[in-house]
């Protein structure tokens, strides 16, 4: 199991966008065992907030600059992930995520991250024909695997394939974090299979799923994100994005999030919830 404390085997996947610090904050504290901050470029010069204490994810195509993010961050990280699964249209302009197929690259990266830190070192991966020397990599520098067990496309027509996933658990002494459709209904069926789950899509908007799944007595709304991203003083653009997240389930939501679209000021934001 992973060397760090956790209150749960439940996580908030890494989402780009999506996971900034005030949504993760209400997933941990929902339930969330460890909350995965988006894909983290070393070589950005971006502002990056992990007072929460996240798994940061690590989104590249070489060494350069590794051990210097590491370090800089290092405090501040639960663990560090190397994405090495994401099928985005930006992954595969830079050679990045799934599309990093030199393995020979793959290794030096994961070698600097390994010098820079003592604390726990995992990769995310994806279904693939390099699967077997991707989790031979994963014993020789990481802490755990992670999962996602779809073809490189990003398709979520086709269901993830758990088989896979369970094949790739039998293979290895590396503990296994699955991700792929996890949500409320299976998701305690999953942790029976594997050590850890990673719930991304069914958690946007809804931190709440962390709560039903853990038991706790907890039920966050955005006016708790919108306290929180003012706090942190994340930009309108972002809250706006979010309280489009947040109208998920609720009645009239196309509606609502046709008015989110067109607000000019946060007070409006506010109004529609």
């Amino acid at each position: 199991m992973l060397s760090i404390k956790l209150k749960s085997r439940i996580f908030l996947a890494p989402m780009h966008k999506v996971n900034d610090i005030a949504f993760r904050i209400l997933c941990k504290k929902a339930g969330a065992g460890l909350v995965y901050t988006g894909m983290l470029n070393p070589l950005s010069k971006q502002k990056i907030q992990l007072n929460d204490k996240p798994a940061v994810q690590i989104f590249t195509s070489s060494e350069q600059r590794v051990r210097e993010f590491i370090k800089k961050y290092e405090k501040k990280a639960s663990l560090f992930d190397l994405n090495l699964g994401c099928p985005s249209y930006r992954a595969s302009k830079h050679q990045m995520g799934f599309f990093l197929q030199d393995l020979k690259v793959v290794e030096k990266i994961l070698k600097a991250m390994k010098k820079a830190t003592q604390k726990p070192i995992t990769i995310k991966i994806r279904k693939s024909n390099q699967i077997k020397k991707l989790v031979k990599l994963a014993e020789k520098y990481c802490s755990a695997i992670a999962i996602h067990p779809r073809q490189g496309k990003k398709d979520y027509s086709y269901q993830a394939d758990v088989d896979f996933a369970l094949r790739i658990k039998r293979r290895t002494r590396l503990p296994v974090i699955y991700s792929g459709d996890v949500n409320e209904d299976n998701a305690k069926k999953l942790l029976e299979k594997f050590d850890y789950v990673m719930i991304g899509r069914a958690a946007i908007g809804n931190p709440n799923i962390f709560s039903k799944l853990t038991g706790k007595r907890i039920n966050f709304n955005f006016k708790d994100y919108y306290n929180l991203a003012k706090k942190y003083k994340l930009d309108f653009e972002q809250i706006k994005f979010q309280a489009m997240n947040f109208t998920k389930g609720m009645k009239n939501a196309s509606k609502i999030r046709q008015l989110i679209s067109k607000a000019k000021i946060e007070k409006e934001l506010i109004s529609f919830f």
